[in-house]
């Protein structure tokens, strides 16, 4: 089974308090593609400019990403910059230039809209109902979004959460969302309003799973060094999807997306470790068979009487 993956792809400069780096790979396409690219097969639809470095377009064929559907238009790429603050959960943005990604058209390459698995990555949600306006049928739907959507596009946000399968978002998203403080009636009353499945990252904390016949509670790994939390989250909804889409199931089960959701926190535990997609260029499929291991004996405990 493949993954449909649409979202920005980007050049990033990053700053934290240890290191600064300028164009770096970056955007939530990116991110969540070349993620997801270790479980199945991945169809990207993105835009960048004529500057966008072809070193980044061989590394996304070397992962066997699918580029029919990457628009390469004359003009500048997206550009992103960002600082963070020293405990690395808080960042300013410090510059957006939206360049050729401000008239951006998810236009699907042919075959695409046959694709079973859909990660519709943190894009406007007129141009999330547009991909899926193209879509034929998909067996499960992915959608992630930011609270910049929730400020400015909520009518449009609220309307494509009945049509998809799974939304993503963060705990602060999740309470703007719905203007409750509690993170458990929050997910619950996003499941409300239309997907079926409601995950909720907490960042070093972990992520809350809402399902119609069951809760799940994961934690993060627990990491002595961070350099680049930049696209964790976008990491994450990428191997949670590319995993669903590697068990070839007739439908999403609750036991497969609790193992997606381990997948997906391992994946953006190795993702943090560098800068951009560095770490991900060096993982191998031992490095994550080992740490989800490693996961779920976190996660076991034996209670020991006296």
């Amino acid at each position: 089974m493949s993954v449909l993956v649409v979202g920005s792809i980007a050049l990033d400069t990053v700053k934290t308090p240890m290191a600064e780096h300028a164009d770096l790979l970056g955007g939530s396409a990116s991110y969540a593609a070349v993620s997801a690219s270790f479980f199945s097969k991945v169809n990207l639809v993105g835009v960048v400019g004529d500057d966008f470095p072809k070193e980044h377009i061989e590394y996304f064929g070397s992962r066997g990403v699918d580029l029919a559907g990457l628009q390469q238009v004359p003009g500048k790429t997206f550009r992103w910059s960002g600082e963070y603050h020293w405990d690395l959960n808080t960042r300013d943005t410090r510059s957006v230039d939206l360049n050729v990604f401000e008239h951006f058209t998810p236009t699907l390459a042919p075959g695409y809209a046959q694709t079973p698995y859909v990660l519709l990555a943190n894009i406007a949600p007129g141009l999330q109902h547009h991909v899926l306006d193209q879509m034929e049928k998909p067996r499960f739907v992915i959608a992630d979004t930011m609270d910049l959507w929730i400020n400015i596009a909520k009518p449009e946000l609220i309307s494509l959460l009945a049509r998809v399968d799974m939304l993503i978002l963060n705990d602060g998203e999740a309470r703007q969302l719905t203007g409750l403080t509690s993170l458990i009636k929050a997910g619950r009353a996003i499941q409300a309003m239309g997907p079926r499945y409601v995950a909720v990252k907490k960042g070093e904390h972990g992520c809350l799973l809402f399902a119609p016949d069951g809760f799940f509670s994961c934690g993060a790994y627990p990491l002595e060094d961070i350099h680049d939390p930049t696209g964790a989250g976008d990491t994450f909804a990428g191997g949670l999807a590319g995993f669903l889409a590697s068990q070839d199931n007739a439908t999403v089960t609750f036991e497969n997306l609790r193992q997606a959701v381990v997948y997906g926190s391992v994946m953006a535990s190795f993702n943090v470790e560098a800068f951009s997609l560095e770490r991900l260029r060096t993982l191998t499929q031992g490095e994550i068979a080992e740490r989800y291991r490693l996961f779920k004996l976190m996660s076991q405990f034996e209670v020991i009487s006296d």
